[in-house]
């Protein structure tokens, strides 16, 4: 009775380190997966709004964020500022970082 307890102990304990080892893969697995979907494509966004708004020029129609649409009046690039004129003589200054899509509502709805 003494051995059978032993080997029963014995078989249990070996089978504990396998799982170690399945463990271990799927925790890999499930990080693979998360930087596939979820980590990848949103650095792949971030570079493409990076490039346009680095592409920005005087004379561009753009939407702020806040949902202001104006024309690009003046870029600053040391300040990373743009002067927007949004009516007739009315200039506002807002950060590079702000602006969110390129022309006028009109032109987005087509």
């Amino acid at each position: 009775m003494m051995t059978l307890n032993f080997v029963l102990l014995q078989s249990a304990q070996g089978a504990q380190g396998g799982g170690g080892m399945a463990f271990w893969i799927m925790i890999i697995a499930f990080i693979a997966i998360m930087y596939f979907f979820m980590i990848r494509p949103q650095k792949k966004r971030q570079k493409e709004i990076d490039n346009f708004r680095k592409g920005l020029q005087v004379g561009d129609e753009v939407i702020t964020s806040g949902g202001v649409h104006g024309t690009i009046r003046q870029i600053d690039g040391g300040d990373n500022v743009v002067t927007l004129e949004i009516a007739k003589d009315v200039k506002i200054k807002v950060d590079r970082n702000c602006i969110f899509a390129k022309g006028s509502l009109d032109q987005q709805a087509k």
